[in-house]
């Protein structure tokens, strides 16, 4: 015998008070949006899988894997009835385009500057989690951070949490998108809340800025050649013909939220847990620390998901770019890195900032390398200043 509905015997009143009451005691815990999606994704299923025929993903097959329950909700909890959807502020400081000036100072995304939001969120969803099984005993309920089989952003928009803009991001009129989202799934039926409507307009603004022009037509991405793709999600060697676009940024990319005119409108969050950390993104002090070091630093931080060997790559095409030749010493030393990512990527960065005298010092130092990236990188550069 299946479970009793426990919404279905309550008249609109008394459903209307419980999700209030629901929605005030996520208030109190940081959420500042709440919303209500039904568990039915439509076109947005569709696009999804003709985002991933297109080979849109790159190498992030953890999409592909869960594709089906992606698109259909009733997979990941069966019965589920609604979709409570969050919304969290994390927008922790004022960025403008000029970060792109200081080429010494690495640049991360504003979500990454503290603590691991997934770390912070999750224990407090559970809390809601937890208050709507007290309400409702016997309810089927289960909560993600950015982390299940679902299409956030589509059920997002259906919860009247805002509409996903030209860069795919979701956009909130009078806020926005600095925001992390999450969900809880239950079996419960609650009434859904509108969705929300397109406030895009003509604006093409995060379309033109794209360093590497990502976004390949209004509302789709191509995330192989998206910066927060290529720093984060890609673990190998970063192509070369993205290299010299990813300029300084070391951890994502922020500029299409940058010169978002809605982002006009956000409003700094008071969350201590998301401001930004003071300790210093000097590209020469990064491309130096060892393994203990960063896990000192970079406990509990996001970064931390790329470990020492993804931020060292990184940093070494940042360095680069700097026109730094004080560089140049370190990543010398970088060479004997036993990480061949980083050492494939300090040959570049040495290329880029050496004349043809660097040549004999590289293949002095790396006269026994056998790893084939390191070797292709070596190439390049010999062929550069043949």
């Amino acid at each position: 015998m299946g479970r009793i509905n426990f919404l279905k015997f309550m008249n609109s009143k008394e459903k209307k008070e419980k999700l209030a009451c629901i929605k005030s005691f996520a208030e109190s815990l940081g959420f500042d949006g709440f919303g209500v999606a039904r568990p039915e994704l439509g076109p947005a299923g569709e696009r999804f899988g003709k985002w991933l025929s297109d080979d849109y993903d790159g190498e992030m097959s953890y999409l592909r894997r869960g594709e089906e329950k992606r698109k259909n909700p009733n997979l990941v909890l069966e019965g589920v009835e609604s979709i409570l959807c969050f919304s969290t502020n994390y927008f922790a400081m004022a960025k403008d385009m000029s970060y792109l000036d200081h080429r010494e100072i690495g640049d991360v995304s504003i979500y990454a500057l503290n603590k691991d939001y997934h770390d912070v969120i999750t224990p407090r969803l559970k809390r809601v989690e937890a208050k709507i099984q007290e309400k409702f005993e016997g309810c089927r309920t289960r909560v993600y951070v950015d982390t299940g089989p679902l299409l956030e952003k589509p059920l997002a928009q259906q919860a009247g949490l805002g509409w996903i803009g030209k860069h795919t991001n979701l956009l909130t009129a009078g806020k926005g998108s600095w925001y992390f989202l999450s969900e809880i799934l239950t079996d419960l039926s609650f009434p859904p809340s509108a969705p929300a409507e397109d406030h895009c307009g003509t604006c093409r603004s995060c379309i033109d800025i794209c360093p590497t022009k990502a976004i390949i037509a209004p509302y789709v991405l191509d995330s192989r050649r998206c910066i927060s793709y290529l720093n984060i999600e890609l673990k190998g060697v970063i192509p070369v013909e993205y290299r010299k676009a990813i300029g300084n940024r070391i951890y994502g990319c922020d500029d299409c939220q940058i010169v978002c005119p809605w982002n006009s409108y956000a409003v700094k969050t008071d969350d201590p847990d998301f401001e930004k950390k003071q300790d210093t993104l000097k590209l020469i002090d990064l491309i130096q620390i060892d393994g203990e070091t960063f896990r000192q630093r970079f406990k509990g931080s996001p970064i931390n998901r790329i470990k020492r060997r993804g931020l060292l790559r990184n940093v070494a095409i940042a360095l680069g770019n700097s026109g730094n030749p004080q560089a140049i010493p370190p990543l010398i030393k970088v060479l004997d890195d036993e990480e061949p990512l980083i050492r494939a990527h300090a040959v570049w960065a040495l290329g880029e900032l050496s004349g043809p005298n660097i040549v004999s010092i590289i293949q002095e130092k790396l006269g026994n390398e056998q790893d084939d990236n390191v070797l292709e990188e070596l190439e390049r550069v010999v062929a550069r200043f043949a």
